[in-house]
């Protein structure tokens, strides 16, 4: 068994090293941040899973999951997107709750209860905030998704993943309609890095700075 703190960096540095543009070592200082911990901290779990074989380090370079560590690390987002869809349809959650309450229960449950809960939400491929859910096997399909940042204006676009890192964004998207399967429009996009405004399929207008749209993922219509 992995201790906690384990599988929350393996979890990190899988996601860390899945991001846009990320490059292909995952650095010390983007893991001592996505921790919430100093350098030095980091550098001692880093240090602590080479020798555990879980993940290759290179001096100034970064780290990189090995295939333990990288199979590992599925197994355990494959249980936090499971819980997190289970809390969300079965239980009622709101959107932005579900992802601290799966971070305190995915280290407690074991494999059998995890395929149970796959079963009874059908066995789903897609998470409650629309990233992949790996398979029991450890396989994962990663969408080809477009920033909705990136669109042009008069592009239509559906909305299939969003970031679950800020509570306080999933709020906002929730209350203004901007959630999975939405359809938009960019009506008018300003320039240097100005707002976009959205026609909303589901009825009226938004207005979202850049920084929201980074955090939006689409399927381009047109």
């Amino acid at each position: 068994m992995l201790s906690e703190a384990v599988q929350d960096y393996l979890k990190a540095i899988y996601k860390l090293s899945r991001a846009p543009d990320a490059p292909t070592m995952v650095s010390t200082t983007l893991i001592a941040d996505r921790m919430a911990v100093s350098a030095a901290s980091a550098t001692n779990m880093i240090k602590k899973l080479a020798e555990m074989r879980l993940l290759e380090h290179r001096p100034y370079q970064g780290v990189e999951l090995t295939p333990s560590g990288t199979k590992m690390a599925l197994e355990i987002v494959r249980h936090h997107r499971l819980l997190e869809l289970y809390l969300r349809q079965a239980l009622g959650y709101d959107w932005d709750a579900i992802d601290a309450e799966a971070d305190r229960l995915e280290h407690a449950i074991s494999e059998d209860f995890g395929d149970r809960i796959d079963e009874a939400l059908g066995f789903p491929t897609v998470g409650a905030h629309g990233e992949p859910i790996p398979t029991k096997e450890g396989d994962i399909a990663e969408p080809d998704y477009a920033r909705l940042s990136e669109l042009r204006a008069g592009q239509r676009a559906c909305i299939r993943q969003v970031s679950d890192r800020d509570p306080e964004l999933l709020r906002y998207l929730d209350r203004n309609g901007l959630i999975l399967g939405t359809e938009v429009r960019i009506a008018e996009k300003a320039p240097f890095s100005g707002p976009l405004r959205l026609h909303v399929a589901a009825g009226g207008e938004q207005h979202i700075g850049l920084e929201i749209a980074e955090a939006i993922y689409v399927d381009v219509i047109d």
